[in-house]
């Protein structure tokens, strides 16, 4: 009996010291991570004001990223430069040196920072990637809410209140925000981290134009408001159910109308009623809406 209790309390020690040893290179694997990514980031250098003032080399970093069809691997840039102007609807959010708009995807996580967009969805938005060593020029951006993340390939991507930060492929010229929206998960970034076009609504929308959003919209098939007619609520991208046969509608604040499902292909910011569509060129076309 004396036995069994002896070697049952011996199988327990060694149980327990197995879990401690597990747990505790657990402990050291997240910790090598972790410094793994401090170090990267302590060998990046800040440089207050943008890329020209600090006399960058034309046709380097940002700027040598046009628009275009990026590599599912992006080539990691000597410098980036991160600058918070209005663009389109957007008043502020980050542009990158060459001025193209800068996203935020509401699948990652922003504490711990993680990137959860690769492959395919990297060539559509593309990740801002920094090279180990390099520059990050901060124009109108606190240097404290500017960081990097380890993508799953390997790079340094740039996180802006710990969000991980991207182009978007169809933005074509600079200033262009055709991603705002898509997809209702993807957003122009604030210099703090927050969703472009939320902050001024009290973080509940997504249009960007300083007016409360609205929560809900009745879609009428003929001007004027006529029946028949269709009501959506709720927030985020909504889907209509009768498709390209709105002419007008009504709203008690602001949203943004979409030519395809999902929130995708033309857009507009509308605020309040519009009795004919056709007046803004969008007459039995909307086929998605984002509300609140």
């Amino acid at each position: 009996m004396i036995r069994n209790r002896i070697a049952a309390l011996a199988a327990t020690a060694v149980a327990a010291s197995l879990l401690l040893t597990a747990c505790n290179a657990t402990d050291e694997a997240a910790s090598a991570a972790k410094d793994g990514v401090g170090t990267a980031l302590q060998s990046l250098r800040f440089n207050s004001g943008t890329a020209k003032q600090n006399h960058a080399p034309a046709k380097t970093g940002d700027w040598a990223t046009g628009a275009g069809k990026p590599a599912a691997t992006p080539a990691a840039k000597k410098w980036v430069q991160l600058s918070a102007p209005k663009a389109g609807d957007l008043n502020p959010v980050v542009v990158n040196g060459a001025g193209f708009t800068l996203y935020r995807f509401d699948k990652d996580t922003a504490n711990p920072s993680k990137s959860n967009c690769n492959d395919a969805c990297a060539t559509t938005w593309p990740p801002v990637v920094v090279a180990p060593g390099g520059k990050i020029f901060i124009d109108g951006v606190d240097k404290s809410d500017v960081g990097v993340v380890k993508r799953a390939d390997g790079n340094l991507q740039v996180t802006v209140g710990g969000w991980p930060v991207y182009r978007f492929s169809k933005d074509l010229k600079p200033g262009d925000t055709n991603g705002q929206g898509v997809g209702g998960t993807w957003f122009g970034v604030t210099p703090d981290g927050q969703k472009a076009g939320a902050q001024e609504q009290g973080g509940t929308g997504g249009t960007g134009t300083g007016t409360a959003a609205s929560t809900s919209v009745i879609l009428s098939d003929e001007t004027d408001f006529g029946d028949p007619s269709e009501g959506l609520a709720g927030s985020g991208c909504q889907n209509v159910a009768r498709d390209d046969s709105a002419s007008s509608l009504r709203a008690s604040g602001s949203l943004k109308i979409w030519s395809e499902k999902n929130c995708k292909g033309e857009s507009k910011v509308v605020q309040g009623d519009i009795a004919d569509l056709a007046s803004i060129g969008f007459d039995n076309k909307i086929s998605s809406v984002f509300l609140g």
